[in-house]
Order: structure tokens, then C-alpha cells, then sequence
């Protein structure tokens, strides 16, 4: 006798065979976690080959009332693929992972939205290409149409986040209907109609296919690692360095993350990482100086950091040799004015030549739960940020302490106009389907599992809240909105009512990831 959910698949089944949809317990199980909570499990997990695959499916899921809540990579930490509302089937496009068409002429790329940044940034570099903005540290996962759906930022920063490299989409929407959002190679054209699916957490369509802007590799690269003992004054040099354009890349480390990571698996451990750092040293600066390069990192190790209170790191690129000095140069003198000094440069080294690591980071070096809570704010708001941030810690540093929940912070330069605070909690807790999934067997081999902890649990999910209601105060902004962020009180009520008329167009029954944006 057929099930229920086998029942209510029937149409979808006949629409697009039963290879695509994914049943077993595993699969389900998998994919209503995702790195912080877990959802209801769908009917299936529907995984198309095609995109025409893809929007038949769609199409017959909605006209049977069935709701499609799109997943990338699975990064998430902000319930933006997770739902309780009803049956549902969650899109996986994984297996749309194709290059359509690299264009060296016009310095486009057209990819299927299941690639990854890790495969894309893979195939264009023997064209000396990259896009835009390139990715997220996830990138070995994450996926393009993640980044166009969610929003990234973190390679190719100082260009703006993923969704600015977007010229076009090809977008499905909830009634199976492929539309194409502009131009193949300009973008707008009138309307921003692909800026109206950017940044969307799916709630107006599944991306099936994008158009990027690519960018020719840069020639030559500089590193730079420094010591602050103040955040005002590694802020007000973030900030300096940003305004200037100086650095490709500027992220910095709170003194509690820094050591997280020193707990880690040593940089100059891994052979590979090495090896990858050693090649892009010597075809940048030749063979002789990526031999001295990385005897200066096999020495250094992590001690370089042990007496370090926060630590930035920056990467400059460009066309010459000269010029990234240059601008090094001008970065080391920015930091000396806010009373740093500088420390060995091994971590943007390594991680420039390794941008994309596997997500081991995903639980702490002790087997510890971990989740991130971001904000993006404006240079003038960034010290008062920090501050609100120590205080709220403070605030509950007892009841933190006895349940083992620390905290920490990545911050990131984003462009002229303002920085990404992103505190980072770890906790006691059980390991979950994602972290058994996407993290290195070897790695999690080493890892402890601990029992689940609710009252750690409720604190932390308490302490994020207030993260969110800070940054709210002071103007921030998000990505990966998800079902976490407030997008509806942060905007205007006028503005807020065309967002809602749009939904209503492209998804007039409602059975578009519902729920998230707050639609």
C-alpha cells in the first residue's frame, strides 16, 4: 500500500521519473539540518540533472500544492532551507554543476547554479580568470546559486559580495516557468530584474543557471600580518585600509578565535597547503623567493601568534610586482599610525593559495557545537558595535562559563564604506547529519562528540537574538537572511510593500520557500 508522501510525490514522480527524488532515511535526515537547527524532513529530496529537469519538477510539486524550498551547499545557519509548514519538497542542485560557457572575449562565465566556487574557481584558473567576487570560505561546498540566492562575501571582497558579480539569472519560478532575468553580458539593462532574485534566500525562485563577470587573475601578490593590543585601534585601521582600496582581502581575528584556530591543525602541518602556497609563491615571485617563503612559514609555525592580542591580515594584488609592494607598504604605515606592528604573514599566504579549505571549522577544535551571527555596519559604527558586543558577554559571563559557551570574532573589511563583525559561538553539543556530512572523516575522527545541552542550547540561541536586536540599533545589514534576520522592520513600509507584491507575482500560491524574508 502506498504511503502518504508516496501518494502525495505521484504527480512530481510522473513529471520527472523517480531517480531524481531522494527517499531514503538518510538523505531526509541530512537535509533538514543545517548547521545550527533542524526542520521538519521533507517528502523527498529532489535532485535534477537538468534544467529542464528542474522546472518540471517545480512546476508539477506546486500544482499539487507541494512546497519547494531551495538548498545550496548546505551552509546555512540561519534556517533558510529549513521548514515546518506543510509537506514540502527540498531542491538539492547539486548535480546542476556544469560550465556552459567560458567567455575570454566578452570576460564572462555561464555555470549551473549547483556548481561550486571551489569548481568554478578550479576551471577558470587555467585561464587565467576568476570571477569578480569569488566565493566564500565555505566555497569547497557552497555553491553559485547559494551565493546568488544568500548573498557571500568574503574572496574579491572589496568588489562587493557574490550577488554583485551576477549579470543574469535563469530563474524557475514556483509555477515551473524559466525566465531570464537580462542581458548576457551587461547588466541592468533598464530594471535591475536580476537584482530583484539577488539575495532572495529562494523565496522568489531556484536559480538554474548564472552569468558572472570575470576578472583576469592578478600577476603579483603581497602579504601582510599584524599585532594590535586595542580594537579601536584595529578598527581604525581596518577602516583606513578600506577606504584606501589598498588590500584585495583584510580580515582580523579576536584574541579568543585566534587561539581556536592556533588549537587547530598546524599551517605548516598540512604538506598540501604548503605545496599549494609554495606554487603560487614562485609563479608570482619566482622559485628562489617561494623557497625562502615558505622556510620562513615551516619555521614560524603558529608561535608567531601565541602573544598576539588581535591580529589583521592583508593581501594585496595587481598587475606588478611594484605595485603590490607599494600598497603593502602604505597598509604597514596605516597600521603603524593606529599603534600596530607587524608579525609573520603566514595565514593570508596560506589561505591565499588554499582559499577554499574543507568546513572542519564547522564544530570547534574540541569537538565543540559552533554557529556564526554576523553584521555588516558603517566605519563610524564599528567601535561602538565591538563595545555593545563586550558588554552583552559581560553581561552573562557567569551563566556562559558554567555552561562552557565562548565566544569569538572574524571581522572582514567589505569596501569603502563599512566591515563585517562576525561573532562566532562554541558550545558543548551533539554533532548533527551536516557536520557528519561535510566535514573531513579524518578530521571528525579526531573530534568528541558530546551529549546534546539544551539549557547551553537555549543561552545560545538567547545570546544571538541580542547579537541581532545590537546590530538591528545600530543599522546593520545581513546576508543569508534566511528565517534568522529582520528584513521586514528594516525597511521602509512602502518598500517593504512592493517586496510583497513581488512575491505575490512570481509565487502567488505562496509555496515558495515560505516563510523566509519574512514573505
Amino acid at each position: 500500500m502506498a504511503t502518504l508522501a508516496q501518494n502525495q510525490l505521484a504527480p512530481v514522480e510522473e513529471a520527472v521519473g523517480a531517480e531524481p527524488l531522494l527517499t531514503d532515511a538518510a538523505s531526509l535526515a541530512l537535509h533538514s539540518h543545517d548547521v545550527l537547527s533542524r526542520g521538519s524532513e521533507p517528502l523527498a529530496v529532489f535532485r535534477p540533472s537538468t534544467v529542464e529537469e528542474l522546472a518540471r519538477g517545480v512546476g508539477a510539486a506546486t500544482k499539487a500544492g507541494i512546497a519547494i524550498v531551495p538548498r545550496g551547499g548546505g551552509m546555512s545557519y540561519t534556517s533558510g532551507y529549513l521548514y515546518d509548514g506543510g509537506p514540502f519538497l527540498l531542491v538539492d542542485t547539486g548535480a546542476l554543476d556544469r560550465v556552459v560557457d567560458i567567455d575570454e572575449t566578452d570576460m564572462t562565465v555561464t555555470v549551473e547554479a549547483g556548481i561550486s566556487w571551489d569548481k568554478l574557481y578550479r576551471t577558470l584558473q587555467p585561464h587565467g580568470l576568476r570571477v569578480l567576487a569569488w566565493g566564500t570560505l565555505s566555497g569547497l561546498r557552497a555553491s553559485v546559486g547559494g551565493g546568488m540566492s544568500q548573498n557571500g562575501l568574503f574572496w574579491g571582497a572589496r568588489r562587493g559580495g557574490a550577488v554583485d558579480s551576477a549579470i543574469s539569472m535563469d530563474v524557475v519560478l514556483a509555477d515551473g516557468t524559466l525566465i531570464s532575468t537580462g542581458s548576457d553580458f551587461f547588466r541592468p539593462f533598464g530594471p535591475d530584474l536580476t537584482g530583484l532574485f539577488a539575495a532572495d534566500c529562494g523565496a522568489f525562485g531556484v536559480k538554474a543557471r548564472v552569468t558572472l563577470k570575470l576578472v583576469r587573475e592578478a600577476a603579483a601578490f603581497a602579504y601582510g600580518s599584524f599585532s594590535f593590543d586595542r580594537h579601536d585601534a584595529l578598527l581604525g585601521a581596518m577602516s583606513a585600509i578600506a577606504r584606501a582600496e589598498l588590500a584585495a582581502e583584510s580580515f582580523a581575528f579576536d584574541p579568543f578565535l585566534q587561539s581556536q584556530r592556533m588549537k587547530r591543525d598546524s599551517l605548516s602541518g598540512d604538506a598540501r597547503q604548503l605545496g599549494n602556497m609554495l606554487k603560487a609563491e614562485a609563479k608570482s615571485g619566482g622559485v628562489l623567493k617561494a623557497m625562502k617563503e615558505g622556510a620562513k612559514v615551516a619555521v614560524a609555525g603558529r608561535g608567531f601568534l601565541k602573544d598576539v592580542p588581535f591580529s589583521l591580515h592583508c593581501i594585496a594584488e595587481g598587475r606588478h610586482r611594484s605595485g603590490v609592494d607599494a600598497d603593502m607598504m602604505a597598509i604597514a604605515a596605516i597600521v603603524r599610525e593606529h599603534g600596530g606592528k607587524e608579525v609573520e604573514n603566514s595565514i593570508p599566504k596560506i589561505l591565499r593559495a588554499n582559499p577554499f579549505p574543507p568546513p572542519n571549522s564547522m564544530l570547534g577544535p574540541g569537538g565543540e557545537r559552533w554557529v556564526p551571527v554576523h553584521g555588516f555596519l558603517p566605519h563610524s559604527r564599528l567601535v561602538e558595535g565591538w563595545e555593545r558586543l563586550q558588554d552583552l558577554w559581560a553581561g552573562h559571563r557567569d551563566e556562559m562559563a558554567r555552561l562552557k559557551v565562548e565566544t569569538g570574532a572574524l571581522l572582514a573589511a567589505t569596501g569603502r564604506t563599512g566591515c563585517l563583525i562576525e561573532p562566532v559561538f562554541f558550545w558543548p553539543g551533539e554533532h548533527n547529519p551536516l557536520h557528519r556530512s561535510a566535514i573531513e572523516p579524518s578530521h571528525m575522527a579526531k573530534l568528541k562528540s558530546q551529549a546534546d545541552d539544551p539549557e547551553a542550547n537555549a543561552l545560545v540561541e538567547e545570546l544571538r537574538r541580542a547579537v541581532i536586536a545590537i546590530f538591528r540599533e545600530l543599522g546593520a545589514v545581513h546576508m543569508q537572511i534566511g528565517r534568522a534576520y529582520p528584513l521586514k522592520d528594516s525597511h521602509d513600509p512602502a518598500a517593504w510593500d512592493i517586496l510583497r507584491a513581488l512575491k505575490r507575482q512570481v509565487d502567488p500560491h505562496g509555496l515558495m520557500n515560505p516563510g523566509s524574508l519574512e514573505l
